[in-house]
């Protein structure tokens, strides 16, 4: 079974292992992050492969909305150390019972994925398209 180490993230702190940050405040708590932002923990795994795997099941987890059940605070939501530690845990748990129907999860969820980026672009021209032709009647006036 995979293994992991979560801690909360220090920008001081220079990590040599594959990593990847997951948010820890808000309403998308839980959601994994390339990039550090102020408020999150950094997952650490002994290998890119590790990283990879666990980076699926906290997308996935947080996609389910497996994080919402551990947020506290009234006016910031957040989850702690801990309860992250313990979703993750749950989940990979599960992921390790059926690898291959995990596998198999992970692979439509890319392709969703991709799909999603696609459309998102496509409303972007489109709309770029609805501008330059308000843009030209305006001009003809």
């Amino acid at each position: 079974m995979p293994s992991f180490k979560l801690k909360t993230h220090n920008p001081k702190t220079q990590i040599n292992e594959p990593h990847f940050y997951i948010l820890c405040k808000g309403n998308n708590s839980g959601k994994p992050l390339n990039a550090p932002c102020p408020n999150c923990f950094v997952l650490t795994a002994k290998s890119e492969e590790e990283k990879k795997f666990f980076y699926s099941l906290c997308f996935g987890l947080w996609n389910a909305k497996s994080f919402e059940y551990f947020l506290r605070g009234s006016v910031i939501p957040f989850i702690t150390i801990g309860d992250c530690k313990q979703a993750i845990q749950t989940g990979l748990e599960q992921a390790c019972k059926d690898l291959k129907g995990f596998n198999k999860l992970v692979k439509a969820l890319e392709i969703l994925e991709q799909q999603e980026k696609k459309y998102k672009e496509t409303l972007l021209l489109i709309n770029d398209a609805k501008r330059a032709i308000f843009y030209r009647y305006i001009k003809r006036r």
